[in-house]
């Protein structure tokens, strides 16, 4: 049974009398139950949707890395079928989360669903939505989505188009996903160019001087003009490591299968950063 407090008619029923007399005691005294019974269902309804949320966090983090697979299929049968070429972009993906045993099977379960005529890809993304509800776990899903697609070098014009449809249902503007869009065609570049490696190699440094065009790469990986200012790219690149940092993305309800690529993507933000630290001397 709920219980409903007493101060709200205890508030409307004074209220009342002050202004109606008996008729208004009444009057207010009814508004005031009214009151405490939807404060009541407010509380009660909060507290057990909290309990509730974290009994079934397992469970909402099991659906969003199906979701996020099942999309992926979706998307790569975008240009007609899914060629050997996007089961191997899957896999690598796989790879990089280092799913093994029944969490791969479970990726490749839900690779192949997304690839049936009939996969529901609006009540997926709805659900998605309505369940994962921040928008930097929404984020880490489209981008995912983009890396997916852009895994051989290129996107397809249906593959841009279906991730025209992704971004909008995730609740993302065109303009949004065309600036992901650059980023991720930036990062893959940046990744092609051995920096990456080589900054991992090298403990945090670069012995090579970039070319231009890899230069031009980190700052679009960051998100900024490559004539930003030095506040500017040093925002840019807190705002992305605050956006895409594993444990602030864990704690927001990341499964745990997917932390391997946050990491992946701070690694990757944090040697842009510095390479550009290093060619334009900012502090």
């Amino acid at each position: 049974m709920q219980k409903t407090g007493i101060w709200g008619k205890i508030i409307g029923a004074l209220l009342g009398l002050s202004i109606g007399k008996l008729p208004g005691l009444l009057i207010g005294l009814f508004i005031g139950h009214q009151f405490d019974k939807a404060y009541a269902r407010q509380m009660n309804g909060g507290f057990a949707g909290f309990g509730q949320n974290r009994a079934s966090s397992a469970e909402q983090q099991a659906a969003f890395f199906h979701a996020c697979f099942a999309v992926m299929g979706h998307v790569a049968k975008a240009k007609g079928r899914v060629t050997k070429e996007e089961i191997r972009v899957a896999s690598a993906i796989m790879d990089r989360m280092g799913l093994q045993g029944e969490s791969r099977l479970q990726a490749q379960n839900a690779f192949r669903e997304g690839k049936e005529d009939n996969f529901p890809l609006e009540e997926t993304l709805n659900r998605v939505r309505s369940r994962a509800g921040r928008a930097d776990l929404l984020q880490f899903f489209l981008e995912l989505q983009i890396q997916a697609a852009f895994a051989d070098g290129s996107i397809h014009p249906k593959e841009r188009q279906l991730l025209h449809i992704i971004a909008r249902y995730l609740g993302f503007s065109e303009a949004q996903l065309e600036q992901r869009l650059r980023m991720q065609e930036a990062a893959f570049r940046f990744q092609q160019g051995g920096f990456h490696q080589q900054y991992q190699q090298q403990g945090g440094s670069y012995q090579a001087p970039p070319s231009r065009d890899q230069l031009a790469d980190a700052f679009n990986l960051l998100g900024v003009d490559e004539n930003a200012s030095a506040q500017d790219v040093k925002r840019a690149y807190r705002k992305q490591m605050n956006e895409h940092h594993p444990d602030k993305l864990a704690a927001k309800g990341l499964p745990p299968e997917m932390m391997e690529i946050a990491k992946q993507k701070t690694q990757e933000l944090q040697a842009a950063y510095d390479l550009i630290r290093k060619e334009k001397g900012f502090k």
